[in-house]
């Protein structure tokens, strides 16, 4: 009987070594290592041997990742990772040394100046890699088509009185109410910084009571499910599910829609630039990728993605 099991058992195992030898022939040794979760050979040229850090706005986290999967795939051994966060939190990670590009849709501060040059021994550089309008959004079923810088200041703004769409001039309800519900940005995001700039002054704050999102793509599909929404985001994030408003400087003044062509002419009132900072002397692989992302191909991605590319500002 002892005989018998032993004699099962060792045809079973030669049974598992000819199905492993076969697996091992079909598949071979890359794809099986894979499947084992080992990891490849240091001289495997499909493992990236460089990584490269982007950190920060949310209205470029679009662009950067495109940018990003485009190189990598023509440089398999450059991988670039890219994280959102907002434009405070990409400048707070390049003084702490955390990434290599920081992406800003706004301004460094003298007080960001001042904290990187003390931690790194450097001030910041600037390379503006493109343009954006900052689109004023509101769901498709709202009638109105365009608002003044001073409208938005009363609606965003501390002290604003400007509650309700009838106060615009416009029958807007939903569920017999006609409450304007204002969506923003979290107080790290650059988007946030630049509005409050450009349309409620350097000294004026939001009005309290907003519903603040983490991200432009968020603010966007907020407001594509709420029927009395109005909202602030990048124009590269537009679906059909939104309508984007035509701005005038002034009350009663022309209104100029959000496009390329008058951010371009300086026509459309908000229009930012899109940056990327860094610090000293770049490795030479991130030199390289920032060359290529001011370069015509890196360029062709920011005006697919609805941008304006730095060779027509």
């Amino acid at each position: 009987m002892l005989m018998a099991h032993a004699t099962q058992r060792q045809e079973s195992l030669r049974s598992t070594v000819r199905r492993f030898e076969y697996i091992t022939t079909l598949l071979g040794p890359p794809l099986l290592a894979a499947l084992c979760g080992c990891t490849p050979a240091i001289g495997d040229v499909s493992r990236p041997t460089t990584v490269i850090r982007v950190e920060g706005s949310d209205t470029m986290v679009n662009v950067a990742e495109a940018w990003a999967e485009r190189y990598h795939g023509d440089r398999p051994t450059i991988s670039i990772q890219v994280l959102g966060g907002g434009s405070g939190v990409g400048i707070a990670s390049l003084t702490d040394g955390n990434c290599d590009l920081a992406d800003s849709s706004r301004d460094v501060t003298p007080k960001e100046i001042d904290a990187i040059s003390k931690k790194r021994g450097e001030a910041p550089m600037e390379h503006i890699v493109g343009r954006d309008a900052l689109a004023v959004y509101v769901h498709p079923g709202n009638p109105l088509d365009s608002i003044s810088l001073e409208e938005l200041a009363d609606i965003f703004g501390e002290g604003g009185k400007t509650v309700r769409w009838s106060q615009l001039g416009i029958d807007h309800r939903s569920h017999g109410r006609d409450t304007i519900i204002r969506v923003g940005r979290q107080n790290s995001s650059g988007t946030y910084a630049y509005f409050r700039e450009a349309v409620l002054g350097k000294k004026r704050d939001f009005k309290l009571g907003s519903i603040d999102r983490s991200g432009s793509k968020d603010v966007v599909a907020l407001i594509s499910r709420t029927p009395l929404a109005i909202g602030y985001s990048g124009m590269g994030y537009a679906t059909p599910g939104v309508k984007m408003l035509k701005v005038a400087r002034h009350k009663g003044g022309p209104a100029i829609a959000p496009t390329v062509e008058n951010v371009c002419n300086h026509s459309y009132p908000l229009s930012r630039p899109l940056q990327i900072y860094t610090v000293g002397k770049l490795p030479e692989p991130v030199a390289q990728y920032l060359e290529w992302i001011l370069s015509p191909d890196g360029q062709k991605i920011v005006v697919q993605l609805g941008y304006v590319g730095v060779d027509r500002q």
